[in-house]
């Protein structure tokens, strides 16, 4: 199980429910990651899609207490959910936002893909930063490249303390 996120230098993710940035290399990389895969999230990611909609040629896993929508498999708990990931393939399994999602479930991933973008985005929410965190190792990381303007680097963690699920 991985997450996927694009981080400022502040480590901040998003405001007004939306991403920071607009960046075609970072959403071609998402796309290239998670294509035919398993994409979990909370109900404000999905709403922050393009007419709320499911993203194609994925399974959309989507933790809402209430709502239902439409092409989404439907989970109400955190229990729920790592029943319903149990049917498919660990490496198939993305968690991909937002931010309440992601630090509910980053003690249970195996790595994360981190885009760092060399610039304060002024977010208003934000991913724990792993560089500042003894349970994270940064195993890889890419030359800068140029995005619409900014500048980025993709990053992988690995997660050193790893926890199971339901373990305690």
């Amino acid at each position: 199980m991985k997450s996927i996120v694009v981080v400022d230098k502040n480590w901040g993710i998003g405001k007004n429910n939306g991403l920071l940035f607009s960046l075609k290399k970072d959403m071609a990389f998402f796309r290239s990651q998670t294509l035919n895969k398993v994409v979990c999230m909370g109900k404000n990611t999905l709403l922050s899609f393009p007419n709320a909609k499911p993203l194609p040629k994925r399974v959309n896993i989507v933790l809402s207490t209430k709502e239902i929508f439409d092409g989404c498999i439907m989970v109400k708990s955190l229990d729920e959910l790592f029943e319903e990931i149990k049917k498919y393939p660990t490496d198939d399994i993305f968690f991909i936002g937002g931010a309440r999602f992601y630090e509910t479930t980053l003690p249970f991933v195996d790595s994360v893909l981190v885009t760092k973008v060399d610039s304060d985005g002024g977010a208003e929410v934000f991913f724990k930063n792993l560089d500042a965190d003894f349970d994270w190792e940064l195993i890889s990381e890419s030359e800068a490249i140029e995005d619409n303007g900014y500048t980025i680097r993709f990053a992988e963690y690995r997660n050193k303390n790893k926890k199971i699920y339901g373990e305690k």
